[in-house]
């Protein structure tokens, strides 16, 4: 079965729009002196490098299943608010007072911060450390095997993380919980950037897009058709790493690439909140079930993420140039990539562009975090079953998305583009009920509603809150949506736009 046409006028834009961000990326990349590059001695096309193996394959896949987050970023910031808001009291009574629906605060240096605020700085401390990591070695990674070591370090960690909460069982931990948090979650964000760079050098070795390299090479298709596949073949991987574990056959046969790791990731996210069940029901009275949860959880993890490092083919980058350290290398390739911009205007346009999205996306998934965990009283059980909804939709809305672009001939910028819009209106949403005591956010706080988005110094005590419990629900499942394609989406834009060799910069 073939795809069914689509307007010719938009196609043609569209081969137009994807020629020229090809070929800006190869005009900027042999512009640059030979000596600085990073893939002086790669092969561009790939022709040297082994074919992915079927269960080399499914490693990648395995890996993504288990790396779903839900230890580290769900329970485990859920665990350390928890414990934060037992220890805390209610400022307005004095030390000593538990804290009700109010403002929590807890001892912070001299004085007193809000639970919420302590979490948020939490949240700001990891992502500064782990931007000075993915500065410093992340374009090192390039080089030679180092990569390859670097995410099994960073997965270890994230694993020895998750299996010290069983270490958290008492409120006067809390400050415990926050380092494991924090260990857990830079860890965790490091292997999802670090698995993410294996992906454009895994996807130009596939079967089909070495097939495709060797037709385009003896002039069988144009570059516009071999183009257009090689985009397909991309997204085909990245979507069904985030869908259904019985379609890995399916997946392995079909002819796109960029949606398979998202697949499965969904795949591990309903799989693994599902078994969290088997805990969180039969021992709902045990005062240790939440740390039993988490340990569940990174088990999983462990036993489907095993394989890649066992079933991974070397795939070196060329060796470090001589005279230069891995220490150093990251700046000054960060360096030699910013005296590009005018070569590379489409992907540094698309960097600036996602790290702003990226950026807001991620402040207001960690406020509603704070506001459903306070809502639903820090229940893992209530989470699950609103990560359930989450994982349902977003394992259908990735294959969706798949079908459309596949069977529609969509580009995957388009795609992209529609992600992005409803991640907009995710915040603006919460902005109604500044106007409004229906829906949206809201405080209890007399500050002004703009004052409100975050926990501020001048208003740290309270955080917004939506003003109805459905309201969960519904982001929730808007979330499952459109952000589980955004991700998938966003990685093969990635990938159409990185030079070959410069994967991990």
């Amino acid at each position: 079965m073939s795809p069914p046409e689509h307007d010719t006028h938009d196609s043609d834009m569209d081969i137009k729009d994807a020629d020229a961000d090809a070929k800006a990326t190869e005009l900027a990349v042999s512009s640059l002196p030979i000596s600085s590059l990073p893939i002086s001695s790669l092969p561009i096309d790939g022709k040297d490098e082994p074919i992915v193996t079927r269960r080399e394959l499914w490693s990648y896949y395995l890996y993504y299943n288990g790396d779903n987050g839900v230890g580290p970023l769900g329970y485990s910031m859920t665990l350390f608010q928890s414990w934060a808001t037992a220890a805390g009291y209610d400022p307005s009574a004095g030390p000593g007072t538990p804290c009700t629906a109010g403002p929590c605060v807890v001892p912070w240096g001299s004085g007193t911060r809000s639970v919420s605020s302590v979490v948020l700085v939490a949240n700001g401390l990891s992502f500064a450390v782990m931007t000075l990591i993915f500065t410093t070695i992340g374009s090192a990674a390039d080089y030679g095997t180092f990569g390859r070591w670097l995410l099994l370090a960073v997965t270890v960690v994230c694993w020895a993380a998750q299996f010290a909460s069983m270490a958290l069982t008492s409120a006067s931990r809390w400050r415990t919980a926050m380092a494991l948090y924090m260990l857990g979650f830079i860890s965790y964000g490091a292997t999802l950037v670090f698995y993410a760079a294996l992906f454009p050098r895994l996807a130009r070795n596939t079967a089909r897009s070495r097939t495709l390299r060797e037709q385009y090479d003896r002039g069988e298709v144009s570059r516009e058709d071999y183009e257009r596949e090689e985009s397909l073949e991309k997204n085909r991987v990245s979507n069904i790493s985030t869908v259904r574990v019985h379609l890995w056959r399916d997946a392995w046969a079909a002819a796109d690439w960029g949606g398979v790791a998202k697949t499965h990731s969904n795949i591990g996210y309903v799989v693994t909140l599902c078994l969290n069940l088997s805990i969180l029901l039969p021992l709902a009275s045990n005062p240790k079930v939440n740390n039993y949860t988490i340990v569940l959880t990174n088990g999983y993890w462990v036993l489907t993420g095993i394989w890649w490092f066992i079933f991974q083919q070397p795939r070196p980058g060329p060796p470090l140039p001589k005279g230069e350290h891995y220490i150093t290398i990251g700046w000054k390739q960060i360096a030699l990539a910013l005296r590009q911009y005018r070569r590379l205007p489409y992907t540094f346009v698309y960097l600036f562009a996602y790290f702003l999205l990226a950026d807001g996306l991620n402040t207001t998934g960690t406020l509603i975090s704070l506001c459903q965990n306070t809502k639903f009283s820090f229940s893992f059980l209530q989470n699950t079953y609103l990560g359930l909804a989450q994982a349902v939709t977003s394992t259908a809305a990735t294959l969706g998305f798949w079908y459309v672009q596949r069977w529609g001939g969509v580009r995957t910028k388009r795609m992209f583009v529609v992600t992005n819009v409803v991640t907009i209106l995710i915040p603006l949403w919460g902005m109604v009920g500044m106007w409004t005591d229906k829906i949206g956010c809201v405080s209890s706080s007399s500050s002004p509603p703009f004052l409100l988005s975050f926990p501020t110094p001048l208003h740290p005590l309270t955080p917004p809150r939506f003003h109805n419990a459905w309201e969960f629900w519904f982001y929730n499942v808007i979330f499952g949506l459109f952000q589980a394609p955004y991700y998938a989406f966003a990685q093969t834009m990635m990938a159409e736009l990185t030079p070959p060799g410069f994967d991990n910069m």
